[in-house]
């Protein structure tokens, strides 16, 4: 059982902006968190889902909508785009603000936080988790800089990309690349039969469609529960250990 809600959550410069928040019930004392930053799509019913999912397995989750209040959806994604490259702007400091608002929730134990993206959320969880004082990243299907060096300080990784994905396959294998020269402790799997988002059950129409584009976009129940498995043993390892 989840207690799930609609929240308005104080970001940078005195706004606030929607988010997601997926609470278990029933624990015991503080649990850990996990901040969720969205596809392109939006913050909308299926990153909903994940948060709850992360909620049933024990912990916290916030899903912030990083559109809100930044004009047009195509200029939102090229303005936290830019943000993300240059590891500095506002996109990166409403969720500086975001991990502060979990790491003072009464439930939630601020000493142990994860950040979990997708898709263009994905390269962000990587940047957060080399900038910001998390425990473990979790990137899905999201761009990986070419630098090995922007992620010398980045936390414990787990994450997943698909083999048919035209476009990303190559992140998760550079994404590899970098953790095991850095000597950063990860589980990075290339799912060979999956494309892109196949963690995410969007609508019918969209993924009639997407799955002919050079992203491979569909959802694979396989992939998708096999990266679950291993996120939860990651996250076991390094947040409640």
């Amino acid at each position: 059982m989840t207690q799930q809600e609609e929240i308005r959550l104080p970001v940078a410069g005195g706004r606030d902006i929607l988010a997601h928040l997926a609470l278990p019930e029933g624990s015991q004392g503080p649990v850990p968190g996990v901040l969720i930053l969205h596809e392109i799509l939006g913050l909308n019913d299926d990153i909903r889902r994940i948060a709850g999912r992360f909620a049933e397995a024990g912990y916290a989750a916030l899903a912030p909508d990083l559109f809100e209040g930044r004009g047009p959806k195509p200029v939102c994604i090229v303005r936290i785009a830019a943000n993300i490259a240059k590891g500095e702007g506002p996109a990166v400091d409403d969720m500086f603000a975001a991990r502060s608002w979990l790491a003072e929730h009464p439930q939630i134990d601020g000493e142990r936080l994860a950040v979990a993206g997708f898709c263009m959320g994905g390269g962000f969880a990587l940047l957060l988790g080399s900038i910001a004082d998390f425990r473990v990243a979790s990137p899905h299907y999201g761009d990986v800089k070419r630098d090995p060096e922007s992620y010398r300080d980045i936390c414990p990784v787990v994450g997943g990309y698909g083999g048919r994905d035209m476009v990303f396959a190559r992140k998760g294998h550079l994404l590899k690349s970098h953790l095991e020269a850095l000597g950063v402790p990860h589980d990075v799997k290339i799912y060979d039969e999956a494309g892109h988002s196949y963690m995410s059950q969007h609508a019918p129409w969209m993924m009639a469609v997407a799955p002919f584009t050079p992203l491979r976009a569909r959802y694979d129940e396989a992939a998708a529960e096999d990266s679950w498995r291993r996120i939860l043993t990651f996250f076991d390892a390094h947040l409640n250990s």
